[in-house]
């Protein structure tokens, strides 16, 4: 099964989460990276996984290269369903809406027909934790959630 990790990047963070996801998972699986900016969402193939990684910014907002796919979503008003997905987010605890940006990406999937596989993961900026060392413990876990992947291995 290909892997497609989309990435929604604000100040290039969750660019760098994805990009080592990507190098973790490369060797092993059919996977690409790419930006949330350059995809468009009617786009999504029904046969692969998608783990998405996504910032938030400002009060909550989405970052700006997650807003071209979340226009172009609600613009075309497209059926997902059978599209597989994942989400991690990455915010700040110390603002009310963290991780808010994550979730306007998760609620439009969900809204379109996609199914959510695995936890959702979350890392928080005001800890000490290693965002790329979560990401890649999350994914692993929803590897194992997805039945076609149950042998898969980081």
């Amino acid at each position: 099964m290909k892997i497609c990790i989309l990435y929604g990047t604000e100040s290039g963070n969750s660019e760098l989460v994805a990009t080592d996801l990507f190098e973790s998972l490369d060797d092993d699986h059919d996977v690409v990276l790419e930006d949330l900016a350059d995809v468009d969402v009617a786009s999504l193939e029904p046969t692969a996984l998608h783990l998405i990684i996504c910032s938030t910014h400002g009060e909550g907002d989405p970052p700006q290269s997650a807003l071209p796919f979340l226009e172009g979503a609600k613009n075309t008003r497209v059926n997902l369903t059978g599209i597989r997905y994942a989400m991690f987010g990455l915010g700040d605890s110390t603002y009310v809406n963290y991780s808010r940006g994550s979730e306007h990406v998760d609620e439009l999937l969900a809204g379109s027909g996609a199914e959510r596989v695995g936890e959702y993961g979350r890392h928080d900026a005001a800890s000490r934790d290693d965002a790329s060392a979560l990401a890649e413990e999350w994914a692993r876990n929803v590897l194992e959630t997805v039945p076609d992947l149950e042998s898969a291995s980081l």
